[in-house]
């Protein structure tokens, strides 16, 4: 699967409804795509750019914590489909003592692309897109 390097170029939030907009940008083009998520998955992402540390973890903190605990890093963020509308998304892990060219180190998991993104924004870790996924937004 060809991958494509994006970063999160806005959040938007709107308190009157339950659409709210995450929008993704190519890191070295100009494509770039809005992802339609929840309000409780905007907040989250937005308290994690804005460094908001809240009294006790939260469902992403813990998350985290328990990779990191159980001896792997995220490495990577992959939106990796858009079927029907809906984008999927996956983690890709590695175990922290392993060396970027360890793929057999890798695993992956799959999850909705508003909470990987809250966990990339949270460790740091890349985001990428299936190139497949652009082709297919600029067909829509």
């Amino acid at each position: 699967m060809e991958l494509v390097e994006v970063e999160l170029a806005r959040v938007v939030i709107h308190q009157k409804g339950d659409q709210q907009y995450i929008h993704l940008r190519e890191r070295n083009g100009n494509r770039g795509f809005p992802i339609v998520i929840g309000f409780h998955e905007v907040e989250e992402i937005n308290r994690k750019l804005c460094g908001v540390q809240p009294p006790r973890p939260l469902t992403h903190d813990l998350i985290g914590r328990i990779v990191a605990n159980l001896g792997h890093r995220l490495r990577r963020v992959v939106i990796n489909e858009l079927r029907e509308g809906t984008f999927y998304a996956m983690l890709v892990l590695g175990k922290k003592d392993a060396g970027p060219d360890d793929l057999h180190a890798e695993c992956t998991v799959d999850c909705r692309p508003s909470d990987a993104i809250a966990l990339a924004v949270q460790t740091g870790a890349p985001i990428q897109v299936a190139r497949a996924v652009f082709e297919e937004v600029d067909t829509d």
